[in-house]
């Protein structure tokens, strides 16, 4: 194990590649960015505060989060809360950040053996080609080596065929098997803006002024039974994406989420300057994140 600072330089190195992959491939991102500086909401992109970022795994032998966790684990975070989303046949978990200016994680993962067997079949098809856990093989102290693996196929292209069927079934199935590691979302915390930007509801107002189109499944706004989480997210950017045997098809890419976290009931009296992430709503909510998967859904990208 190395030391924890030389372990904080590795993850920087990983987080900045993720991000500036992530925001090549989201349009979305540099509008909204744009936007608040010129508003004067912020006055670099450094001031924003990275809530949290989400991945998306396959669970099958060899992947899955038991071989994807290996990576942020090693860089000293911490596994928490389990999730489980029956209709999308999914577990999560979350991954509170060694250092408080780092981003939570949120990581999903398909149970394959729920699938039809056709989806199965096919699914397996791809994810058999990796007979041992990549992350085994990988030098987690080596930060550009770990960017390089989360942006490497894993498997070979994909069928425009064999897509269109999981989309059927499981549009999760179909965003996985095509985007594998690519990083699902990034989210801004909105609750440290200036006022007049810093609740959901207010923030929302200064997105559609912008023309970023928002999920609206279960509400724009989704909201957990305490109250002290709510969230929103834009609809996934359409990638043009190029299947086996050449063949073009516009498919779900990544999106941007927004999150609010209220102050614990218990911090309420502490001056706003001296309320940090600890004195905040953590954590997740199940009902909340159930809705913003759908973020990549036709549902929502064929608004």
């Amino acid at each position: 194990m190395s030391a924890p600072n030389q372990n904080t330089e590795v993850l920087d190195i990983v987080l900045g590649g993720l991000m500036h992959r992530y925001q090549e491939r989201v349009p979305d991102v540099r509008i909204i960015l744009n936007a608040m500086v010129s508003e004067g909401i912020i006055d670099q992109e450094t001031n924003i505060e990275n809530d949290h970022i989400a991945f998306r795994t396959m669970g099958v032998p060899q992947l899955g989060v038991q071989s994807f966790e290996k990576i942020f684990l090693h860089y000293g975070y911490e596994k928490k809360d389990h999730y489980f989303f029956e209709g999308k046949k999914l577990d999560a978990w979350w991954y509170s950040p060694p250092r408080e200016t780092d981003p939570r994680i949120f990581v999903s993962e398909l149970r394959v053996a729920d699938l039809s067997e056709e989806s199965q079949r096919i699914i397996k098809s791809y994810t058999d080609e990796v007979v041992s856990d990549p992350v085994d093989n990988l030098d987690l102290n080596n930060g550009e080596a770990v960017d390089a693996f989360l942006h490497t196929p894993l498997w070979r292209t994909p069928t425009l065929s064999d897509y269109l069927t999981l989309l059927k079934e499981s549009e999760y199935a179909a965003w996985v098997i095509y985007n594998r590691y690519y990083l699902n979302h990034f989210t801004i915390s909105v609750h440290n803006l200036p006022e007049g930007y810093n609740t959901v509801a207010d923030f929302n107002i200064f997105l559609e002024k912008h023309g970023i189109i928002l999920n609206t499944s279960g509400g724009k706004i989704k909201t957990s039974p305490d109250g002290g989480l709510i969230q929103s997210a834009t609809v996934a950017q359409m990638i043009e994406a190029e299947f086996a045997n050449g063949e073009t098809y516009k498919i779900s890419g990544s999106y941007v989420e927004f999150a609010e976290r209220r102050i614990l009931p218990e911090f309420t009296n502490l001056p706003i300057d001296q309320i940090s992430r600890k004195n905040r709503r953590d954590g997740f909510e199940a009902a909340n994140a159930d809705k913003i998967f759908e973020s990549t859904y036709t549902t929502q990208t064929g608004k």
